[in-house]
Formats: structure tokens, C-alpha cells, sequence
């Protein structure tokens, strides 16, 4: 059955890190760099940033792949620092165009890059803050759109850079050595990646999904702090606190 789950995951073959690392071999590596870096922020968002974060450090893991020389855990160091600074380019390059074409985009009220979506995400800012960069970087889409978006309204550039940077590193870092620890604990899943792309769902899911149960949670009724003491006056089976 997880089989069969591979086209519906990755849709095509070229979303797929196997059947590119099949047709381009070692300079995937190289590639996976690029896709990185145009997926953070030059408004193409079909691309498989995740699977390739996955897929890079599962390859690495069962040595499908080595480019540089030593032991694999200082390839790994040295690759998740390399797609680090391929994810913060790709942020920096969307924010200043952004920030540059703010105002015609802003105005033209297009079909993908909405004039609501910007004032939107500009509340969404101010609501949540710096997580959300953190927070819009696991979820596809909308970390390609999220840096336009955020160069648009002109966010703080330290406050953006700053926050981006916690982002690329938790995104990377997370996803990268869950695939170069599976791939060392099972190195038969290398051939089978299909299987693994529920797990990277799940990471793209969870942030946004407890996020969503912390605000319920803190705007229900129950949430309700009447004696200003930081703690609810309920908690979530009703009972007082």
C-alpha cells in the first residue's frame, strides 16, 4: 500500500530524490543546492525541498553519495551548512525583490500574489510574530511566498534576517539528519524512500498543527484569565484552577 502512495506524495518522477539521483548521480548534491535556494524565495514553489533535505541526508548516510572527503558525519555537517546558506539566499533574494517591487505588486492585485494575501500576511506578522517565519518555513508554499510577502509589507530587515536564519537552521538541521539517521539505522530505506515521505509530511504538519491547537487552546473560554494570575482560570476539562 505505501507503494502505491508514491505518485499521489511526490506527484512526478522528478520530485522524486531516487529517480534524480539516478539520472544526475553525484552532482544531485549541486542540484539539491540550487532547488533550495529558487524554492526559499524565487516564486516557484513545485519544487521538492523537503524530500531532497530527506533524501541528502539519507544518501549520505548509506554513502549513495560523497563529495566531500572525511567521515559521513562531517559530510553531513558541511552539507547542512551548505543548504543553510542556499535557504537564507533564496530568503534574502525573495525579501528584496519584494521589498523593491512592493508597491506594484501590491497594487496589481494578481491572481497568485493577492493584495488580501499581502494584508493578511502582514496581520498574520504582527499576530504571531517571529515564529511565524520560523513556523512558515516547514510548510511548502508557503515558505517560497512568505519572504515576497514579508519584503512587500517591509518587515524590519534585521527582525527578517534574523528570524530567517532560525528558521533555514531548524528546517535543514531537522529534516536533514532525520533522514541521515534513518539511513544509518536502516540502510534498506535508501531504496525505498517512498516510504519515508509520510514522516516528512508529519514535519511539514506538526508545526502548524500545534500552533493550532496552542491558540484554541489560549483563546477557548475556558482559557479565560479573570485574576490576571498567567494561568487560566479553567482548565481544558472545565474545571477551575
Amino acid at each position: 500500500m505505501l507503494l502505491d502512495l508514491q505518485p499521489l506524495l511526490l506527484g512526478m518522477d522528478w520530485m522524486d530524490p531516487n529517480w534524480l539521483l539516478d539520472h544526475f548521480g553525484e552532482t544531485l548534491f549541486w542540484l539539491s543546492l540550487a532547488i533550495i535556494f529558487v524554492e526559499c524565495g524565487l516564486f516557484f514553489p513545485f519544487l521538492p525541498g523537503d524530500t531532497l533535505l530527506f533524501g541528502m541526508g539519507l544518501f549520505l548516510a548509506t554513502e549513495r553519495i560523497d563529495v566531500f572527503p572525511g567521515p559521513t558525519w562531517v559530510e553531513m555537517l558541511i552539507a547542512m551548512l551548505l543548504f543553510i546558506v542556499a535557504a537564507i539566499a533564496g530568503n534574502i533574494s525573495g525579501y528584496e525583490i519584494g521589498r523593491a517591487m512592493g508597491p506594484p505588486l501590491y497594487e496589481r492585485d494578481g491572481r497568485i500574489l493577492k493584495r488580501k494575501y499581502f494584508d493578511q500576511t502582514g496581520a498574520f506578522f504582527d499576530k504571531h510574530g517571529n515564529k511565524a517565519l520560523v513556523i512558515g518555513r516547514f510548510v511548502p508554499f508557503v515558505r517560497t511566498y512568505i519572504t515576497v510577502v514579508a519584503g512587500v509589507t517591509r518587515m524590519d530587515r534585521g527582525r527578517f534576517f534574523t528570524w530567517s536564519l532560525v528558521g533555514a537552521v531548524g528546517w535543514v538541521t531537522s529534516i536533514c539528519l532525520l533522514g541521515y539517521f534513518l539511513g544509518s539505522a536502516f540502510p534498506s530505506l535508501g531504496e525505498n524512500i517512498d516510504k519515508a515521505i509520510i514522516l516528512i509530511l508529519a514535519f511539514s504538519v506538526a508545526p502548524i498543527a500545534w500552533e493550532w491547537w496552542r491558540h484554541k487552546r489560549t483563546n477557548a473560554p475556558e482559557a479565560e484569565d479573570r485574576d490576571n494570575d498567567g494561568r487560566p482560570d479553567r482548565d481544558i476539562a472545565g474545571q477551575d484552577v
